[in-house]
């Protein structure tokens, strides 16, 4: 498995990707039509990602296994998008990893590549537990903070 900086290439993968961990992780915790309205808006997104590569907005891997075009999972990180006294300046925007590959590592190693050790936030949906459990191991913790977004309740976790 190689995890490496995404390419212009990866959008289509990744696009699909990312549409899949979706499935994957909040089937049963957001509404079903939100994950076909995702779905049925395949080619926007491809665009979306495009264009989120070509801008360098956020620094994103992917991981990729030994099947050409398919990747395993991936990871984003950039410039805090909140403001608040105290926050972190570094955001983890995203990281999926394929239902596959829950508990061999690639999660940890796709943090690691992302934000190493350093301070950060990141915002989980409320109800998700396979993801807090993994953030509280990498030493993130629930500030308090939360905000309601089209999926749900999505509550800030913080590693100082």
């Amino acid at each position: 498995m190689l995890i490496r900086p995404v390419a212009l290439d990866d959008a289509e993968a990744l696009t699909d990707l990312h549409l899949d961990v979706w499935e994957e992780a909040y089937t049963g915790l957001i509404p079903d039509e939100i994950l076909i309205e995702r779905r049925s808006q395949r080619s926007a997104r491809v665009d979306r990602w495009r264009t989120n590569i070509q801008t360098g907005r956020f620094s994103s891997v992917v991981a990729e296994g030994e099947e050409p075009g398919r990747l395993l999972g991936f990871a984003s990180a950039g410039t805090a998008r909140d403001d608040a006294p105290g926050l972190p300046t570094l955001e983890l925007t995203a990281l999926y990893v394929r239902a596959e590959r829950y508990g061999t590592g690639l999660g940890h190693a796709l943090l690691e590549k992302t934000i190493g050790s350093s301070a950060a936030y990141l915002w989980v949906l409320d109800g998700n537990q396979r993801a807090t459990a993994f953030y509280e191991r990498q030493g993130f913790r629930f500030d308090g903070e939360t905000k309601v977004d089209p999926v749900g309740i999505e509550r800030r976790m913080v590693r100082g």
